[in-house]
């Protein structure tokens, strides 16, 4: 018998924690006497469902569990519909967290599934097994009954074993024996150091982010956030997770990204594991956290700079600054405290700080919305990211839907389309900043010169938008724009912007545009406003005796101030990827 755990993810270079930790689990739980083979399929939402479909059908598994998420939610309900045509015996099952909230109506609409594993798996998922081993052999007799409709002449004692153990068993709903549905309840959440590690060959990972936990569950109450129905938080033993720690390290794998949903709500058990990987950084892992940044004590920022430039990194989930919409989706969080934390972690250039907000909670208008990102936007983070609030089911945001005037998309991702307080108009004008945000800031690309526009201009979110509005105009959205192309689109926006504060200016800028252009990389073309080099070639020669061996390994650049300088893209900043620079004159 087969049970194939699949996986539908976003990228390639994700993988899915879940099924790895079931099969690990099931594996360590059964000692092989299950008789099941638990294999793992991961896709991603860029494979054709018609190639998904053919690599489960030449798997022929007797039983398929699919991990449901909103970002694959469509891809799952494809699948499903047309599994049955070339597989009509395989038994189908849901689990995660997009099915684990409104189980009964799923089955009630998805004739084709048999149940759902709700809420945390590990536990459901072997009992489930320990049922079909009652089946054994017969299992696909048993399948052949149901598809026929004919369960009334396979009533056999194995057969009645099976539906005794699915009516006991926590945690799942199902279509029973009478195609009625049983619902039961959700089972109680897991005891995380006795859930075995999942990883043992990571071969297949090459090149892919790896997921792991050391904690479950979150202290906050956020309303948007699934977290917040679980208010148990459970740690992994630290003995544990500083042995699975030194199995990556030992494999210098390139990322580990801590899946925790407050990573430091716990400061003793984050200091540890901090600690531990600042003692045992191999010079290549790095590491991803998500953390409460105005809860970081003294202590903790006194650690986080002794860390390698690029050994971690941190994402803060900002949301707002809005008090009132921080106090009505049930947030708690010191701005000021949070401010001076990211502050002073930016003074020590050694880690990249991922800032967020979300467009479209209560009580955030569209010009609410603009403080907010102003206030972010002045913490400097290396990404600042724009999120669109998610309707989720089971979320308190859902159940306030109707008293927010929340209107969101009918399928997933159940994107916000507008609110009491914010127009869909309104928000499709952010969808455009978003987009000038990830090219221009979120790159690290224009760095000089962003930050020599804000010494002149003071309200960037401003700037964004006269800069989507541009990118409206010109027709420009919609399109794969090559990198160069971009200084071109940002070097006529100046121009435009530069209006009558002179020539000075627009050639500090210009200046500034061709600086940036060179730092990430020696660029093929040479942009249009750049200088012509041909005159200064001799003097160039001179300074760097060196520059015909070392080809594109370096650059020497001539400025309209007359300064010239050497970018060395030998040697890089571990942060930012930029090239070295040495003025020469």
């Amino acid at each position: 018998m087969k049970f194939l755990l699949t996986a539908i993810n976003a990228k390639y270079i994700h993988s899915n924690l879940g099924v790895y930790s079931l099969k690990k689990y099931a594996e360590s739980a059964s000692s092989g006497e299950y008789g099941i083979t638990i294999e793992i399929a991961e896709y991603t939402i860029n494979h054709p469902v018609s190639q998904i479909l053919q690599d489960i059908y030449r798997r022929r598994p007797d039983i398929i569990g699919f991990s449901c998420y909103i970002w694959n939610l469509d891809y799952v309900w494809e699948l499903v519909h047309d599994l049955h045509k070339i597989l009509p015996g395989t038994d189908i099952w849901l689990g995660g967290p997009e099915v684990s909230f409104d189980a009964r109506q799923i089955l009630e609409r998805e004739p084709e599934v048999l149940g759902v594993m709700k809420g945390e798996g590990e536990t459901v998922f072997v009992e489930l097994l320990t049922g079909y081993r009652l089946l054994g052999s017969s299992v696909q007799q048993w399948q052949q009954r149901r598809l026929e409709k004919k369960q009334e002449e396979f009533r056999t004692a194995e057969w009645r074993a099976f539906w005794k153990k699915l009516h006991q068993l926590s945690g799942v709903a199902f279509r029973g024996e009478d195609e009625g549905i049983q619902d039961n309840a959700i089972r109680a959440a897991e005891t995380l150091s006795q859930i075995p590690f999942p990883y043992t060959d990571l071969s297949e990972m090459e090149h892919r982010i790896i997921y792991y936990e050391s904690s479950r569950g979150c202290p906050f109450s956020c309303s948007y956030c699934l977290s917040s129905i679980d208010k148990s938080v459970r740690f992994r033993d630290l003995k544990l997770v500083k042995q699975e720690l030194d199995f990556f390290l030992d494999r210098r794998v390139p990322q580990v990204k801590f899946v925790d949903r407050t990573f430091n709500c716990k400061k003793e058990h984050a200091m540890i594991i901090w600690q531990h990987i600042l003692d045992h950084d191999n010079g290549v892992t790095n590491f991803h956290f998500e953390v409460a940044a105005d809860q970081m004590e003294e202590e903790e920022l006194k650690l986080l700079e002794k860390m390698r430039p690029g050994l971690i990194q941190l994402e803060i989930g900002v949301q707002s600054t809005n008090p009132d919409t921080i106090r009505e989706i049930h947030r708690q969080m010191d701005l000021n405290q949070l401010r001076r934390a990211v502050k002073r972690i930016n003074q020590g250039h050694n880690i990249h700080q991922h800032l967020d907000l979300i467009a479209g909670l209560p009580f955030e208008g569209y010009e609410s919305f603009h403080r907010s990102f102003n206030e972010v936007y002045e913490m400097e983070p290396e990404q600042l990211q724009l999120g669109f609030l998610k309707v989720l089911k089971g979320s308190y945001m859902y159940d306030m839907a109707e008293k927010y005037e929340l209107v969101y998309q009918e399928k997933p991702p159940y994107e916000v389309l507008s609110t009491r307080w914010i127009s869909y108009e309104e928000l499709c004008r952010l969808k455009g900043i978003e987009a000038m945000v990830e090219v221009y800031y979120n790159s690290g690309q224009f760095i000089h010169t962003l930050s020599r526009l804000m010494q002149e201009l003071t309200d960037p979110f401003a700037f964004y938008e006269q800069l989507a509005q541009y990118y409206e105009n010109r027709g420009l959205n919609g399109r794969n724009h090559t990198r160069l192309a971009r200084y071109d689109f940002l070097h006529d926006f100046i121009r435009e912007l530069s209006g009558d504060k002179g020539k000075y200016w627009q050639d500090q800028l210009e200046d500034t545009l061709v600086f940036d252009c060179y730092l990430r990389e020696n660029c093929k073309s040479r942009p249009g406003f750049a200088l012509d080099l041909t005159p200064y070639k001799d003097k160039i020669r001179n300074l760097v005796p060196e520059m015909r061996k070392l080809g594109r390994q370096v650059h020497v650049e001539v400025l309209r101030s007359k300064e010239i300088w050497l970018f060395d893209y030998r040697n890089r900043d571990p942060l930012t990827g930029n090239a070295s620079v040495t003025q020469l004159e």
